[in-house]
């Protein structure tokens, strides 16, 4: 005979809550749902109605459980369930869906005795709220009435393997170019100490300084072991606290005289040539500028972001649309702007007079040891002091305004990040407490989280592949077409733009469509950068295609965004 639950019932309904009936043994729990409602019923005056639903969903859950103990497999899959469902309130703040749509949940076990192990399995181990993730699961999954413990393991997705990227890099996970249009500007500042606080989050970083001519690197981190060595036909990158790095300077201790040619075929093997290993981050100190240098690395590098640094000066502003524009061109997004020399901090000195008068007039006498006065003359500082715009208000609105980019990060004037950085110690590592470390580090959630919005929350670029027994080239765009699309060999090398087929000043056609075979296909394809795909032809041509030509519903992301504030005006209207 099943025990009555009225008496529980009516002494939580006593206390204006059903917690008491929640916490009841499962033994207590009635077998059918209809019994609990026929003994609830009474109550239902002295308990709200919501209470009330939820009292008897938790009780039927019960139940199923009660019910299902007979069958192990049953019982085992209902609680699966039940934990999933739980874990479903857990939105990822970046990509928009609950952690169990996006496939973070691995390993689920439970035991008999209601023990409830997982891991949470993120895009990247420098996820900046994987604290809050696991505090979050913790207690979504602890809230079902028949767990007793819970084990949640947070984990990063293993490296894989990009075979279509030459060795040294095919395991590198992330590349972000750290760019500005001119020098002087703490670009080189910006990226070592950038990747110093992406490693302390928990992130594999390396660092290549691709300034042939001025090499900073070797100046601002001085490695474990100074000395180069080859692995093989590879180059192993030097480390400094657990970041690889890599520049010419290491090589070479004198001065690269060489011309533009040279420098783009040296920086090529420095890049494809040095066994990286396994990275989630590779950070490109890019050297100022966009000409061949600069556009090489876009090219044949697939990088996945950029990021500008510049100063608050109007002509520095000029600057930073000019390396947007060309990160554009090539279809890579910039994530982020930083504004060095933004401001200074200025103590008054009247003021910090004024300050600690007001400090020991509050408590009526003067400090009565050396502990108690630096105290006060810190808080009297803090009080009197004002931030100097040297450099002008900076431009932080006009970003917002002209791309949305709201990652601008405005680093003040530091003497200690100059001294660092001649000492061969990144800043953070050496003042790993102050503002600028805490700036910095902001800087690195900000990456990590446009990363994984531009690597998970969009389709990826086109796939592109021969179909050799239909003889048609196939383009799968994701999620930017409804289906995949398909186009003649023939039709697409006809439609080469290269210099030998198109006339560059007046865009005359230089091919004679006729001269093309209608049997030409495709001996491969290599994607370049984000924004296009070379392909050599059995005719012995070789062409470049910017996806956006040939790929019906594929844009970049000017275009994008473009359209973007096209609605957004609309809407307002």
């Amino acid at each position: 005979m099943q025990p009555l639950l009225l008496p529980a019932l009516v002494a939580a309904a006593s206390l204006g809550s059903l917690q008491a009936f929640l916490q009841a043994p499962l033994a207590a729990a009635p077998a059918h749902k209809s019994v609990v409602a026929s003994h609830a019923r009474p109550l239902r005056d002295h308990v709200s109605q919501r209470h009330h639903h939820k009292a008897l969903r938790r009780a039927a859950r019960w139940s199923q459980l009660r019910a299902s103990e007979s069958s192990g497999s049953e019982g085992a899959k209902l609680r699966r369930e039940q934990v999933l469902d739980a874990l479903k309130v857990i939105i990822d703040p970046d990509l928009g869906q609950d952690i169990v749509t996006l496939g973070f949940i691995k390993e689920l076990a439970i035991d008999a005795a209601g023990a409830v192990s997982f891991c949470v399995e993120l895009t990247t181990p420098a996820c900046p709220v994987k604290e809050l993730f696991k505090t979050q699961c913790q207690t979504a999954v602890e809230a079902l009435p028949w767990v007793a413990s819970t084990a949640v393991t947070m984990t990063a997705q293993p490296v894989s393997e990009n075979k279509q990227l030459p060795t040294g890099l095919s395991r590198v996970q992330n590349i972000i170019a750290v760019s500005s249009c001119k020098g002087g500007v703490g670009k080189s500042t910006t990226a070592v100490n950038l990747a110093f606080a992406l490693q302390s989050s928990g992130a594999r970083v390396g660092i290549l300084d691709a300034d042939i001519y001025g090499p900073s690197l070797p100046t601002m981190v001085r490695p474990d072991k100074d000395v180069v060595e080859f692995v093989g036909n590879e180059i192993k990158p030097l480390e400094a606290r657990g970041v690889k790095l890599m520049s010419y300077g290491y090589v070479n201790e004198g001065a690269a005289i060489m011309r533009g040619p040279m420098v783009v075929q040296l920086l090529q093997q420095f890049v494809t040539l040095t066994s990286w290993g396994d990275l989630d981050y590779l950070l490109i100190d890019m050297p100022p500028g966009t000409g061949d240098i600069q556009l090489t690395l876009c090219q044949n590098l697939n990088i996945t972001a950029a990021v500008i640094v510049t100063t608050p000066q109007r002509l520095s502003f000029a600057d930073v649309v000019k390396g947007i524009d060309m990160f554009d061109a090539v279809n890579i997004p910039s994530i982020a702007v930083v504004e060095n020399m933004a401001y200074y901090n200025e103590v008054d000195v009247d003021a910090l007079a004024d300050a600690a008068a007001r400090l020991v007039g509050s408590s009526g006498a003067m400090p009565a040891d050396a502990e108690q006065l630096q105290a006060l003359v810190r808080s009297a500082a803090a009080a009197a002091t004002t931030q100097r715009q040297v450099f002008g208000r900076g431009h932080s609105k006009r970003l917002a305004d002209m791309w949305g980019m709201t990652n601008v990060v405005r680093m003040p004037l530091h003497a200690d990040v100059a001294a660092a950085g001649d000492a061969g110690v990144p800043f953070v590592v050496a003042h790993a407490d102050g503002e600028h470390a805490a700036l910095y580090r902001e800087l690195a959630e900000s990456v990590v989280r446009e990363v994984a919005k531009i690597r998970y929350g969009r389709a990826a670029r086109p796939h592109v592949a021969y179909d050799e027994a239909r003889h048609l080239i196939t383009i799968d765009a994701g999620a930017a077409a409804a289906a995949a699309a398909t186009v003649e060999p023939a039709a697409l090398r006809r439609a080469c733009r290269c210099a030998a087929c198109v006339e560059e000043l007046t865009g005359r056609p230089l091919l004679d469509p006729a001269s093309v075979p209608a049997g030409v296909r495709p001996l491969g394809f290599a994607p370049i950068g984000n924004y296009a795909v070379s392909v050599d032809w059995s005719d012995g041509h070789k062409s470049l295609y910017p996806y956006a030509s040939f790929v019906e519903g594929y844009q970049g992301r000017r275009r994008r965004l473009a359209e973007a504030t096209a609605e957004l005006e609309v809407a307002a209207a």
